[in-house]
């Protein structure tokens, strides 16, 4: 049951998506102009996105424990280190030079796209090398690295 009703969340998410024009690059490249064509109506649906964020957490939280897993799995980390900044600073620039990020790129898949499937692979491959850097000692890799170490 879990299985499907990730399958479809994942679904009406990607459909809001392409209902709201953000799996066009060009709706958030213009959003990104303002010197330009600038299209504020990405700033609408980024405030419907942390208005229905803030209500669910509120009313899932609530609950003794979710339905699917046996607790709440949140972040513990408060510190802003190298990964709060860095990560984000990456993930901005991506998203400035492609007028993509992940739930969009993986929407614009079903279309067969090859900047899609070109923008996935690097987005794979971006993971895949943070993932390996923050498997490195600490030592190598910086107390930054250390203080998101999972156990």
């Amino acid at each position: 049951m879990g299985i499907l009703l990730q399958f479809i969340t994942g679904l009406i998410f990607g459909l809001g998506l392409i209902v709201a024009g953000m799996a066009d690059p060009a709706k958030v490249l213009n959003f990104l102009d303002l010197a330009g064509h600038w299209d504020p109506s990405l700033a609408f649906v980024m405030a419907g996105a942390i208005a229905a964020t803030f209500c669910g957490f509120r009313l899932v939280l609530r609950r003794p424990g979710p339905l699917f897993a046996k607790r709440f799995h949140m972040p513990s980390a408060r510190a802003i280190d190298a990964h709060v900044v860095v990560g984000p600073a990456i993930f901005g620039i991506g998203w400035g030079l492609a007028g993509l990020c992940p739930g969009p790129a993986l929407t614009l898949l079903g279309f067969g796209l090859p900047s899609a499937f070109l923008f996935v692979a690097a987005m794979a491959a971006g993971m895949a090398i943070a993932r390996w850097l923050d498997g490195r000692p600490a030592k190598q890799a910086g107390n930054a690295h250390a203080s998101l170490r999972r156990t």
